[in-house]
């Protein structure tokens, strides 16, 4: 999935022309703390809500504010994990997306992109979930597969987390299944490391008794 196709149309761009205070009222509106700025088509910048709350007269047009603005983005072509990073890299709530000539097409937002991933990710999907523990030397997507295929099973989604500081890895697995007790002993057969397993129904019955926990806290 590439940067064009998860462009949504929720958050206009601001003309350089438009009072800073406009850029206030839109990230409030569209709950935002980011505004493209342009001129024309062409991309200007983006604006937070931080610069604006710095400005002495926020009510004069961005292009005499004097304000200098970031121009982070991300070309149409570039795949969701470049969009990810950007967002995360320089703490954003959107990033804009230009076409190869530098003109402004739209902007990505961190709610649109999230509601994206759930579904490429097949989180709402029902079946469980696997963790392993591994080093990293030993991680074999294939062998994994095979594992759970070999119950029946398939792998609708899968993601790795690491440390710089460590040679271990997580590794977790969305299965299609919510009975995961054959997998589960199939992967302790190969020495492999299950840190935390959960069946749709468990994760719903671990969410309520938190949530009742906290409306517990609440009360006091």
């Amino acid at each position: 999935m590439i940067a064009l196709d998860l462009i949504t149309d929720e958050v206009p761009p601001l003309k350089s022309t438009e009072k800073c205070t406009k850029a206030l009222h839109w990230m409030e509106e569209f709950r935002v703390n980011h505004i493209p700025v342009v001129k024309g088509n062409e991309y200007f910048g983006l604006i937070s809500d931080d610069m604006v709350f710095d400005l002495e007269k926020p009510e004069i047009a961005l292009e005499d504010s004097g304000l200098v603005l970031p121009v982070p983005f991300i070309k149409a072509e570039q795949h969701i994990y470049d969009v990810m990073k950007v967002i995360a890299d320089l703490h954003l709530t959107l990033v804009p997306v230009l076409d190869n000539d530098n003109n402004y097409l739209g902007c990505i937002t961190v709610p649109h992109l999230i509601e994206l991933i759930t579904n490429t990710a097949s989180i709402n999907e029902p079946g469980g979930i696997i963790v392993l523990e591994m080093a990293q030397n030993d991680y074999s997507l294939a062998e994994i597969a095979q594992i759970v295929e070999s119950n029946d099973s398939k792998i609708l989604s899968s993601y790795i987390t690491s440390s710089i500081d460590s040679t271990l890895m997580e590794v977790t697995l969305k299965l299609n299944t919510k009975n995961l007790g054959g997998v589960l002993q199939t992967f302790n057969r190969y020495d492999y490391t299950v840190s935390a397993s959960y069946s749709e129904d468990r994760f719903k019955e671990d969410v309520k008794v938190k949530y009742d926990a906290l409306m517990k806290y609440l009360n006091i």
